[in-house]
This record gives structure tokens, sequence and C-alpha cells, in this order.
């Protein structure tokens, strides 16, 4: 008698698992051949069959799967996960694996058989503490918080820790090393792919741990603060790493070319992961000065929780920030790899952002008069990972009051304000570049707000950055954010949420799948609309449905910076106005 034996796991939003029953189409001597059946209740996009015999079973084929482990004749226990290029199945479809063996023993081929749905991860997002005695607000600025640093911790390479928040995330690239086999795991994969672009990671380390600083109580009231100090810790331990000698830097490890001619999660990858690295031949002082304006600015954030942690990130800065000074390369010139994703326009605003950082974590003002020296008049063009000017002119002006550092500051507002140089969709957003069109306004948002916070109008600007953040949480008739608000996107441009559970194989099926990844992507801002408005929540338009992690910076702090207006109960009444 043959038996199949699968396991259930019970899906509460996809419900996949199905269990049937062996039917045998011949059966002559000790030979059979025989399909199991599964009537899908869902669709799926990757499932795995564990078999148990009650005889024993050899010769057995099958082509519709692959064996996973050893399948000896006559076992009693064979385990079977779909093949890569039939990963995807519909609802209402009949699944038939049909099976060709013989039997050990006499008898005739029977059974049953569960087939295990790996589309579903059974995520649990804890919920958002409730803070009494806020002031209203139209969006959960908590919940955005929350699931915010969910997505940082999607982004995590390396080894996981024992408290890995999500499911779906497992170890991965454990043998990224440098040259001389020094480690380089851990880190932030950058975006919908699996590399680790070291100059994006540190300035939304910088930008993050910024927003902590200047709004610890929108952390603390949420009761995300702990999750926000591992959350950061994360790159900063591996950039710490990459610092491998007094004057070598590495600055990324995988090759962006080879990583995204394939798509498969960060578990299942198996290209090569060249690093690259900066010394003083090759300089590249903007990612060197923005990794030591990261650590400092951790420096800053750790000092009252870790003191021993907070002086080892200071002491790597400094060690970084006199590298960087040994060079005015631009990163990019001698990394080639890096330079077709994330090009560096100049290094200038870099050699302040590092030293203005510096001065913060140190307060030698022999940092901040060199901060000075690298000063930009006049409007900038935004705030990001390669824009640095908007950022230095506010911290600046924070230190040193001097008013043409905030006559900079209200002439980039002026800009990017309505009636300046920026063209506005019709529902009011800001509209900087085509591609991540809302990281741009959502980092604008945050040095309006924290401009406000310095006494520099304070009410229009805190209405703007309401109406630019606003926009992405849901006023524009949809949510941006992945798993947050009215329709949120379902099919960010995503590797690693959109394959199935281990150990389902992950290729381009995944890639193609016409329905929802099947983890959601908490917290994630996808890159947003065309300059109309328009937007389709299609996974392979990586312009416009792409995630990173520069993507969620400024965005997150500018949401923590409006979470503590509200328990300040400064929040403007209304901001609509602001577009009209």
């Amino acid at each position: 008698m043959l038996v199949f034996l699968l396991l259930l796991v019970t899906s509460s939003c996809l419900g996949g698992d199905v269990t049937t029953k062996f039917t045998v189409q011949k059966h002559w001597r000790n030979n059979f051949e025989g399909s199991f059946c599964f009537h899908l209740t869902s669709d799926i996009v990757g499932f795995e069959i564990f078999v148990s015999f009650d005889s024993g079973v050899k010769s057995l084929r099958q082509f519709e799967c692959e064996w996973l482990g050893k399948h000896p004749d006559c076992a009693s226990k064979i385990t079977l996960v779909n093949k890569v290029s039939r990963a995807l199945h519909k609802k209402g479809e009949d699944l038939c694996i049909r099976f060709l063996g013989e039997l050990c023993g006499d008898g005739t081929p029977s059974g049953s058989a569960t087939l295990k749905d790996l589309t579903v991860d059974h995520q649990k997002v804890p919920a958002v503490p409730h803070i009494s005695g806020l002031q209203s607000t139209k969006y959960n600025y908590a919940e955005v918080l929350e699931k915010s640093i969910l997505f940082y911790e999607a982004q995590r390479s390396g080894k996981l820790p024992k408290n890995n928040r999500i499911p779906w995330r497992a170890d991965s690239a454990l043998g990224d090393k440098g040259d001389a086999g020094e480690d380089l795991t851990g880190g932030w994969y950058d975006a919908g792919d699996n590399v680790k672009f070291n100059f994006p990671m540190a300035w939304s380390t910088t930008v993050l741990t910024w927003g902590l600083i200047q709004w610890k109580d929108a952390y603390e009231k949420s009761g995300q603060l702990d999750y926000m100090y591992d959350s950061i810790r994360w790159p900063m331990d591996y950039l710490m790493k990459c610092h491998s000698k007094t004057n070598e830097l590495y600055v990324q490890v995988g090759d962006g070319n080879i990583d995204h001619s394939s798509w498969t999660s960060p578990e299942r990858m198996t290209s090569q992961r060249p690093a690259f690295k900066i010394d003083t031949s090759h300089g590249g002082a903007d990612v060197a000065m923005e990794t030591a304006a990261a650590l400092a600015a951790g420096s800053i954030v750790f000092k009252t929780k870790d003191a021993a942690y907070s002086h080892k990130l200071l002491t790597q800065a400094k060690s970084i920030y006199d590298f960087a000074r040994k060079t005015n390369d631009r990163y990019s010139v001698t990394v080639h790899a890096a330079a077709k994703f994330y090009k560096s326009s100049n290094v200038s605003d870099e050699l302040g952002w590092g030293a203005v950082w510096m001065y913060k974590a140190t307060g030698d003002k022999s940092y901040i008069a060199e901060a000075e020296k690298h000063h930009d008049s006049g409007a900038a063009w935004g705030f990001s990972w390669d824009e640095k000017t908007a950022g230095l002119n506010m911290l600046l002006y924070e230190i040193t009051k001097k008013d043409m550092y905030k006559q900079d500051i209200i002439a980039t507002m002026k800009a990017w304000m309505p009636g300046g140089h920026l063209p506005y969709s019709p529902k009011c957003l800001a509209f900087r570049l085509t591609w991540g069109a809302l990281r741009y306004s959502a980092n604008t948002a945050l040095i309006a707000l924290m401009a406000a916070d310095h006494g520099i109008n304070p009410e229009p600007y805190r209405k703007w950055a309401m109406s630019q953040i606003h926009y992405a949480l849901g006023d524009a008739g949809r949510s941006y954010v992945v798993g947050f608000g009215k329709n949120p996107p379902t099919q960010p441009h995503h590797r690693a949420s959109s394959c199935p559970m281990l150990p389902a194989p992950c290729g381009s099926d995944a890639q193609r799948n016409p329905g929802p990844n099947p983890h959601t992507l908490y917290g994630a801002l996808v890159g947003g609309p065309g300059k109309n408005d328009d937007y389709v929540d299609e996974r392979k338009d990586y312009t416009k449905n792409e995630v990173a992690c520069d993507y969620n910076a400024g965005f997150q702090s500018a949401v923590a910076g409006l979470l503590h207006l509200s328990i300040k109960h400064q929040l403007p009444s209304e901001y609509h106005s602001i577009c009209k």
C-alpha cells in the first residue's frame, strides 16, 4: 500500500494547503503509474511535498518537481519541492503530479498527500502602543515608524539575530569578504536587489540617526526606541568592519551588473560577490566622509545608551575622516562598479557634511571651521545620498546661527514650495525627478521640519512638510507605503519579498507573478507616481515601484518629526492651503 503523508501549515491570509488522494492510472506486476491532483484553494508561488510510504518503493520517477534530499530505493520518506520554472499556480487550478515507480513488495499502490503552500509566512506585526494625550492626526505616525523599522530589518544582510522579526528572511551572504579575507558580512541590501552599496547605506544611516537625535521622544512614545537603536546599529557595525586598515575602506560588496542579471532572494543567490575598496591611491572622499558622518552621528546617539560602543564609533569616525581628507577623488571614478548605480557628482558637500558631524560629535571647533569652507550658497537642488548641501546648511545654521545659512535654507524652501522652481503634480506632490519621486519630497520635508524646529518659518514649513508626507501616506487617494493605509502597493520591485518561503526555489517566475508579493514588505516607501499622479502597482516597474534604504531614511525621520509635533501639540491645524 502506497501512502503519501504531508504536513499542513494553515494560512490565515492565503490558505493554500491541500490534501488529496492518490489515483492509480496503471498497475502491472509491481509497477505503477498514478497521480496526485491538488485542487488549489488560493494562488501559490511555491510548494513543498513530504512523502511517507507504508511500504518501500523504488525506481520512483516524476517530472513536475525537484527531489529534496536522498531518495534511495525502497525508501520510506521522500520530500519534493516545485521546479523553479513551475512555481506559479492559480486558485481553482488542478495541479497534478504524476509518479511512476515500482513497489518493493506486494500490494496495490494507494495513499494520500498534502501540498504545503510556501507562499505564506505567518508574519505578525506587533501592535502599536496607544499613545495618550496626542494631538489628533490624520495618519498613525507611530505605526509608520514601526513599519519603516521593519523594512530595514527586512534589508539585513549577514547572520540574522535570534530576535529576527522577518520570518521570510534568513542568514545570507555569510561569505562576504575583502581581498585579504576581511569579514564584510552584515549591513543592508540596497534596494530590491542583493548588493551592498555603502554610499547610500551610510547616508541613510546618518539621516535616520539625525532624526533620532532630534526627535527621540517620537521613538520613546511609540515604543520603538530599542528597535531603532538595533536598526541603526546594524549598518554601523558593518561600516566599521569596512574600515579594514588606516588608509583603506571597503565601499561596496556585490556587482550590480551580475546581481541584476538574475532574480532571486539573498538566501538563494550563488553569484560571485566581489568587494570594492578605496585607499590613498584609489580615493573616494565622498563615501569616506559619509561613512565618517554616519559613525559620528552614531556616537552621539549611543553616548547615553552604550558608552563603550559610542567611543568605538567615534574612534573609527575620526580615523575615516582623516583618511578621507587625504584624497578629493569621487569614489565612483575609482570604483567603476559603482558608477552605473550610485555615481557621485562631487565631493565638496560630503567634505562639509562629514566635518559638521565630527563637530557635533566632538565639539572640536577645527571641524566646524573646515565645514564652513565647503559652504555652497543659494538654493540647494534637494537632499539625497548624493546631495548633502541642504543638510549641511541646516546644521551650519543650527551650530553657528549665521544669517547666511538661514538665507540658504529659505532659498531652498522657496524653490521647493508652490510658486518656486519645481513643478507640482495635480494632487500636490513636489516633483523633482521621475525615478523615486517620493524620496526627494520626503527628504526635503525633513529639512523643512528641522528648519521649523530652529525657528525658520515654522508654520508654512510644517504645513508643507505635512502635505508631502501625507501625500505618500494616502492624500493622493492611495498609500505608497507597503502594508500601510488605503490600497497600499502589493508588488514592490523587491526580490526577497517576491520569493516563496524556503526551500522552494526562486527565479524569474517570481518576478513575472501577476499577483501580490507573497510577503508584505511592511513600511517600504515605493518610488512613487509620475508627474501627473499616475501610478500602476507593478513589480517590473523599478522606476515607480522599487524600494530602497535611502527612500525610507528621510521619510522615516520626517514622520518622527511629525509625531514629535503631535506629542507637543504643535501640528498645524490644516495644511491643504499650502498647495492652493
